[in-house]
């Protein structure tokens, strides 16, 4: 390991990490007008292709948003009426 003059010891080799870190060089800091925004540099992680088409992958969150939503809605009701009945609402 090659010690730059600071950091942890036991720490390992530095590397760039997409979406989390980025040593990035004085000249494309100066290429950004000196900005520091994170997102500016690290970039994205890279997203994992799981196969499944995009309109279907889309319909299929739709549908259990829809089902999530009904069941907050059942469930919002519940605890409401807990609360009237301890005398709270």
């Amino acid at each position: 390991m090659a010690e730059s003059g600071g950091g942890e010891k036991d720490a390992g080799e530095y590397a760039d990490v997409a979406g989390f870190c980025k040593s990035a060089p004085l000249e494309e800091v100066r290429k950004h007008g000196h900005v520091l925004t994170p997102g500016r540099y690290v970039g994205a992680e890279a997203a994992e292709d799981d196969g499944e088409p995009f309109e279907e992958k889309i319909k299929r969150l739709a549908a259990t948003l829809r089902e999530q939503q009904a069941e907050a809605a059942k469930l919002d009701v519940a605890i409401v009426a807990n609360l009237k009945a301890l005398g709270f609402y």
